[in-house]
């Protein structure tokens, strides 16, 4: 590859921020704020569930996944779930669990899932040669039983994109999500090579939820 692997940009910041400027792209971003006590709180109110997570960081490392629900606070960090009859409980509790980092903090999106267990997808997007760029796989990432997060290195279990799609939803629904994510791909690359000059290679993190939504979760520069 002529670009030998590409600018990195690590801030999840700074990507979501330049895909949030596109008008055909921003529907499919979680609603996403930099961590802080007050926004957590404003985020449990609004969406129920959030994700945590480190602005530089790969690998499911120190993702945190925190609900409300009738009155009680939890986050589950790895296969480990702690309840708050509090907010300031659990928040005291959760500043235990992460470390100095930045994070910033996603809405919850309640992903399709395979006998229960969540579903997310690997689109990989590289600069040949001549310039243009190609999707080099796309792969479904099912998570370990009992996990939410669906890294490879946490244990999830790989499999074809199609394969994933036909069985949390349908063989019908594989050529039009599979396409719409190979148009989320292009138009968000045209995006940020635009903004960062210099990039080579991309992986995006596909999720639908259960509603058959796309959503993008994450755009890595040094795909794993």
């Amino acid at each position: 590859m002529g670009t030998e692997q590409g600018r990195q940009l690590a801030s999840k910041w700074a990507k979501t921020e330049a895909l949030l400027s596109h008008s055909r792209i921003a529907p499919h971003i979680p609603p996403t704020r930099m961590f802080s006590k007050v926004n957590l709180n404003s985020m449990l109110q609004s969406h129920g569930m959030v994700v945590i997570k480190p602005v530089r960081g790969a690998g499911g490392n120190g993702v945190i996944k925190v609900s409300k629900d009738a009155g009680t606070y939890k986050y589950t960090y790895y296969s480990k779930t702690s309840s708050f009859s509090t907010f300031d409980g659990m928040y005291q509790s959760l500043l235990s669990k992460k470390s100095s980092r930045r994070y910033l903090i996603q809405k919850g999106i309640r992903l399709a899932t395979i006998s229960g267990r969540p579903i997310d997808y690997r689109v990989k997007y590289v600069k040949q040669e001549t310039g243009q760029w190609a999707i080099t796989a796309i792969v479904g990432r099912l998570a370990k039983p009992g996990l939410f997060v669906t890294n490879i290195c946490r244990g999830g279990t790989l499999l074809s994109g199609s394969e994933g799609i036909r069985r949390s939803f349908s063989s019908g629904a594989v050529g039009s999500k599979k396409s719409e994510m190979r148009l989320l791909t292009q138009l968000s690359t045209e995006v940020l090579e635009g903004r960062f000059p210099g990039i080579g290679q991309l992986g995006f993190d596909f999720g639908i939820d259960r509603n058959g939504k796309i959503w993008i979760f994450e755009v890595n520069t040094r795909p794993q």
